[in-house]
């Protein structure tokens, strides 16, 4: 079942070894604005392109089909919902994070509240970048290469694949990981359009055909669904259900309340405060071509729809009854993973090895393989930038541009040997990666979205109400991990994980608020240059009200979202 042909295997390991090359050329090192911004001299293509690349990783990828084989087609609901968090980060949190010049999101919070608020929120990114980004990345890559070589070591394999990505992100920095990521979106993007051809050719039919087929297998009950009834959660009851975005308050992956709170928290979060995204943004030309790059970025994540969660539901349809023993995937209770229920995770390899075939095989795992490297190069280029510019720069301020570069290269082969040591530990805690994914962003984001929303908006926000929120947040979302894992408290634990994210958030909001107004304001300086201003959207609108519309966002925002409603409301 998975075994490739030399022909595969030459196509993988040519373009594993020329990606290599591309990146190292692409090399920008001379400064430390080379090296971690690539110079702030990309154009909206590139951006746009990199932003989607670096988002739309293996570990989206595989995590996007797991759920979908669950009937979760509701996942969607995070993808087309980045484009309102684009068009809002477009419109008021891009200005000031390019004019203030910073490197980081740490180093914008210091310029809005203080020293404080940067190094908290600079450690919780960096370990996020390992927890989530960087380990999620390599254990998706390392499920995939154990199916295909299953006598190798899975460290040995961890190892390749981290070496591999940090093969041209250590010498060239942020441009050569944005510059392979274009090459990868666009393996990435013809790769998945390929497998959900060969998935509806197989099913035939084509879209009436799998509707039909998913109608009659809910109907005659050959969809197991024995846990989520057991939960009292949603089970639907045909397609169309099946294929709706809003579902009801007790569905347990995405009611239809955590799509009004949780998912724009967790959206905002990862697109408008997250190193990991934001680094390629901060890395355009200018204020114009970082806007049109963050809207094209949500331009592309439309279609995922049809050529990454749809084909989730086509395995559902092909291989709920597979016998995949063949594959040799262990659980981690010991046994061999048998059918792909028991082991969600395969519905993307799976896929592959059912459909394609030989050459078309070993071009869509090297875009896997693409996927992750893009994943992993961009999280040890945005980690080694905080560590470098958030602390070692701030300790030893005399340290040379050179000097600097020098940091963040042994910064990333440090990180790559914790991300490695981190990735046995996904698997133990959740059987869908996606789950895990949303489970740890929901639990760190709230307090810091409620920092950069109370900042940006409120004159009054200050330093401690910043600093005490955060670490109040914190604190809280310890609670409610060890409460989860020890099973402590039933009311935290019962509680949906979008609600969790919300609540905390709430609480959030309403420390930095009450400390703010008891402690001494931000110093005027600061409320001026950070803090948005009626008198900023009325000056912008005289400089945009010569422009072509073409070139105007504003123009552009509005047909984006004229686009996103129509294919939102096709799966209503």
């Amino acid at each position: 079942m998975n075994e490739l042909s030399y022909i595969d295997i030459i196509v993988i390991v040519v373009y594993l070894i020329g990606i290599i090359i591309y990146g190292i050329s692409k090399s920008k090192r001379g400064s430390s604005e080379d090296y971690f911004l690539g110079g702030r001299t990309m154009s909206w293509p590139i951006v746009g392109i990199a932003l989607f690349s670096a988002n739309i990783s293996s570990s989206t990828l595989v995590g996007l089909a797991s759920d979908a084989y669950q009937t979760n087609i509701n996942v969607y609901n995070y993808e087309w919902f980045a484009v309102v968090v684009l068009i809002f980060f477009s419109v008021f949190f891009l200005p000031f994070y390019l004019r203030s010049g910073v490197y980081t999101m740490p180093e914008f919070l210091e310029r809005r509240y203080d020293n404080r608020s940067r190094y908290y929120f600079s450690f919780i990114t960096v370990v996020g970048n390992i927890l989530v980004d960087t380990a999620a990345g390599l254990y998706v890559g390392k499920i995939v290469l154990t199916l295909l070589f299953p006598a190798l070591d899975s460290t040995f394999i961890l190892i390749i694949l981290a070496v591999a990505a940090a093969a041209y992100t250590i010498p060239g920095g942020l441009n050569s990981v944005i510059q392979t990521e274009v090459i990868q979106a666009i393996l990435l993007i013809v790769g998945s359009c390929l497998l959900t051809y060969f998935a509806f050719d197989q099913l035939g039919g084509g879209w009436s055909g799998m509707m039909a087929k998913l109608d009659t297998l809910l109907s005659n009950g050959s969809i197991n669904f024995d846990d989520r009834a057991a939960k009292g959660a949603f089970i639907p009851q045909n397609a169309d259900e099946v294929f709706s975005l809003v579902r009801p308050s007790n569905d347990e992956f995405m009611p239809w309340w955590g799509l009004l709170t949780g998912v724009p928290l967790l959206g905002f979060y990862f697109w408008a405060n997250n190193q990991f995204m934001v680094q390629r943004v901060l890395g355009a030309k200018n204020l114009n071509h970082g806007r049109w790059g963050a809207l094209f970025a949500g331009l592309l994540k439309l279609p995922v729809i049809f050529i990454m969660v749809v084909p989730g539901v086509l395995a559902l349809l092909l291989f709920s009854t597979l016998d995949i023993g063949a594959l040799h995937y262990t659980l981690t209770n010991g046994e061999i993973c048998t059918q792909l229920s028991d082991c969600p995770n395969l519905t993307y390899p799976v896929l592959l090895f059912q459909l394609l075939p030989v050459g078309v095989l070993g071009l869509v795992v090297a875009g896997l393989m693409a996927a992750m490297m893009s994943s992993v190069s961009a999280t040890f280029n945005s980690a080694s930038t905080l560590v470098t510019m958030d602390f070692v720069k701030q300790i030893r301020p005399d340290l040379t541009s050179k000097q600097l570069v020098r940091v963040g290269q042994i910064t990333t082969i440090i990180l790559v040997v914790l991300a490695i040591s981190w990735v046995p530990f996904i698997e133990s805690v959740s059987d869908s990666l996606w789950t895990y994914l949303q489970l740890v962003i929901a639990y760190t984001c709230p307090p810091a979205v409620s920092t950069f929303i109370l900042g940006l908006f409120w004159k009054r926000a200050n330093g401690t109400g910043s600093i005490v929120s955060l670490l109040t947040g914190f604190s809280l979302a310890v609670l409610m991990i060890v409460s989860q894992t020890f099973e402590w408290i039933p009311a935290i634990n019962e509680l949906h994980f979008l609600a969790k994210a919300t609540w905390l958030f709430v609480i959030c909001v309403l420390i930095h608020i009450l400390v703010s107004l008891a402690s001494k304001p931000q110093s005027q300086q600061q409320i001026k240059e950070y803090t948005y201003k009626k008198e900023m959207f009325i000056e912008e609108s005289k400089e945009l009200s010569s422009v072509p519309w073409y070139k105007n966002y504003r123009t552009l925002s509005v047909i984006l979202l004229c686009i996103t409603a129509i294919v939102v409301g096709l799966f209503w």
